[in-house]
Parts: structure tokens; C-alpha cells; sequence
């Protein structure tokens, strides 16, 4: 095992051998952790990059089953912004000190690319940059977002396993996944992608799979997040992920990505009360905020124990300025893009 951290140290490369024996292996974690850290630290610094991110719509044409958002959920309370909500919750949080918002929301057709088109538009004159977290579209459509401003699109892969794939997301097709994920780096988007650890029936090996894949496809970011059952989903007496396995797949994609934004996910603080100041401390560099004002937070709810649905915008901005402070990191005041310095 030291010798597969060494050489993943020297030459941020692994085999999926390699991979799975450190995924299942537990002895040497806080050599993995340190060894994240120090690779964050020598590659993309101290520095901690916000989002603030716009959950705009909890509506969905999707029904992926570990998803609290599928259309299939007649229990959640289904809402949607308007444009002017959008741009007006971007401008606040440009007024917190936001230079990136994120633009998320289930696969809600009603937003049509002209609409989405304008929305980037108008916040693109806030000297913001933009992610946008909107689903499976056409190139054309993609097209046009980037024409309009928007710098970078988040589109998680969840499982490279195609056969699990398929049994997480009836009626959708990996390959259309994968699509995507290509026509933006044709575009030149910054692409984010990303999985979820403990699905049900998924490997070891599928999840040495996940991390070889990110790289392959050369992501400018990647999001690594712990399954969370959800009542109201076909998953919900499933068992779930853990904080420990999800920390180690987003420590190892760090060692092996070393110049890539990683952010620590909300998902991990719901099942460890410190865990996104773990994960930073563990390899993440970045953190999103909800800058989504009302009750619309609690209606988002993907997973349950979802973090911080009571909060304001402002309490929410305090506080993880404060835990970032905490341990010695400091705030960016740059738009975080990927710096590819090797």
C-alpha cells in the first residue's frame, strides 16, 4: 500500500487494481487524506472558492430512482422560479461577495433554451460567471448557453457501470450521458461531473471505474457524494453510502487530478456535522453555498437531512466563511477557474 501511494504521489497514475486496493484497504486513510491535502495545497493553494448556488426548480421529467426530485414523488411540494427570481437572488449574491453562481434545477422543460439564454444574459452583466446544473440537452442547446455567457456546465455521470446505470435511470441512456459530457468539452465549457458512492450493488470496481473515467474525459471538476436514501424514492430502505468511502473516492480523484476543483459536498456535512471542513482538509477546494432564498430550500430536497434549509443566504455566508477561516484557509476573490498547470 505505500508503495501505490507513492507511486500515485510521483506520477498521479493508478491502475484499477491499484485503485480498488486502496478503496478497500482502511489502514493507511489518513496517509491518503494527508497526502490529498499536500497535492491540493502544492496545485491550486489555500484558497477556497464560494458559489453560490440557485436551486430554481424542483421540477423534473426524470426519474431516477435514488432521487427525491423524480416526477414519480407525488409527495414534494413542486415549485419554479421566475427569470426575475433567478437574476435577482444572482445579484444578491453577487452583493455577498459571489463571483460564480450556480444555476440548478431538475430537467424542467419549461425553461426553454431561449429562457435559460436570456436569464445568463442578464446575470452575465454582474460580473458573474456561470454554472449551469440543468440536465441531458442537444448540442445546439448547449451551443446557445455558451454563446450566451455561461462558463461551466455540471452533469454528473453518477455510476460509469452501465448495467447499474440503467437500472438507476429508466428511460435514459448512458450513452446520451456520455454525449454530453463531450459536446462540452467541444464547446469549451469547464466541465464538472461526478458520482455517487454506495448505490446500491455497486462495486469496489465500479467505483475504480468512476475515477479512471473522470480522468479520461479530462473534467475541470468533479463532485463526489455519499447515496443518501431517500423516503418518498424506490431506494429508501436501501442502506446507503458512507462518509469514510466517499471521502476516500474524492481524496484519490484529488492525488490523480491534481489541478481540478473539488468541491466539498453538502451531501457529506448531512452524514458528518464537520464534513465539509474534512473534506476540504482532505483534498476539496470548494464550497456552493445555497444563495436560494424562502422555503424553496426545503422543497429541494434530492435527499433528506438536507444541511442548511433554515438558514438565510447571509447566515449561510457567515458561517462557512468562518469554518474555512477556522483552519487556515482563506476566501478567493477570483473566479476559480481551472488552472491546468501540468
Amino acid at each position: 500500500m505505500d508503495k501505490i501511494l507513492e507511486k500515485a504521489k510521483s506520477t498521479n497514475n493508478l491502475t484499477k487494481s491499484e485503485l480498488v486496493q486502496i478503496l478497500q484497504n482502511d489502514e493507511l486513510n489518513e496517509d491518503l487524506f494527508t497526502l490529498a491535502d499536500k497535492i491540493r495545497k502544492d496545485n491550486v493553494g489555500d484558497e477556497v472558492h464560494l458559489r453560490g448556488l440557485i436551486e430554481f426548480s424542483n421540477i423534473c421529467k426524470c426519474s431516477c430512482k435514488y432521487c427525491g426530485l423524480r416526477k414519480d414523488n407525488d409527495i414534494l411540494e413542486r415549485y419554479r422560479l421566475t427569470p426575475e427570481q433567478i437574476i435577482d437572488f444572482a445579484i444578491k449574491a453577487s452583493k455577498y461577495g459571489y463571483k460564480t453562481v450556480v444555476l440548478q434545477s431538475g430537467e424542467d422543460a419549461w425553461f426553454s433554451a431561449e429562457k435559460v439564454c436570456e436569464i445568463i444574459r442578464e446575470i452575465k452583466k454582474f460580473n458573474l460567471a456561470i454554472t449551469l446544473s440543468i440536465g441531458e440537452k442537444t448540442f445546439e442547446e448547449y451551443k446557445a448557453y455558451k454563446e450566451a455567457g455561461a462558463d461551466r456546465y455540471l452533469i454528473r455521470i453518477e455510476t460509469t457501470d452501465e448495467n447499474l446505470y440503467k437500472k438507476m435511470h429508466p428511460n435514459m441512456d448512458f450513452e446520451n450521458r456520455t454525449r454530453c459530457l463531450k459536446d462540452l468539452k467541444k464547446l469549451n465549457y469547464e466541465v464538472g461531473s461526478g458520482c455517487l458512492v454506495g448505490l446500491p450493488n455497486q462495486t469496489l470496481n465500479s467505483l475504480a471505474d468512476d475515477i479512471l473515467f473522470f480522468k479520461e474525459i479530462d473534467a475541470d471538476m468533479i463532485g463526489i457524494g455519499p447515496f443518501i436514501p431517500n423516503p418518498n424514492t424506490p431506494l429508501s430502505d436501501e442502506q446507503g453510502g458512507t462518509f469514510k468511502l466517499a471521502l476516500k473516492v474524492m481524496a484519490i480523484v484529488r492525488i490523480l487530478m491534481p489541478t481540478i476543483n473539488i468541491p466539498a459536498t453538502t451531501a457529506m456535512e448531512t452524514l458528518n456535522p464537520n464534513g465539509r471542513i474534512i473534506a476540504l482538509q482532505s483534498g476539496a477546494n470548494v464550497v456552493m453555498p445555497n444563495v436560494t432564498e424562502g422555503d424553496y430550500r426545503k422543497k429541494y430536497e434530492i435527499y433528506p437531512g438536507k444541511i442548511c434549509i433554515n438558514d438565510t443566504p447571509n447566515q449561510c455566508r457567515n458561517c462557512i466563511e468562518s469554518k474555512i477561516k477556522s483552519i487556515g484557509r482563506t476566501i478567493s476573490t477570483n473566479y476559480g477557474f481551472h488552472i491546468k498547470t501540468k
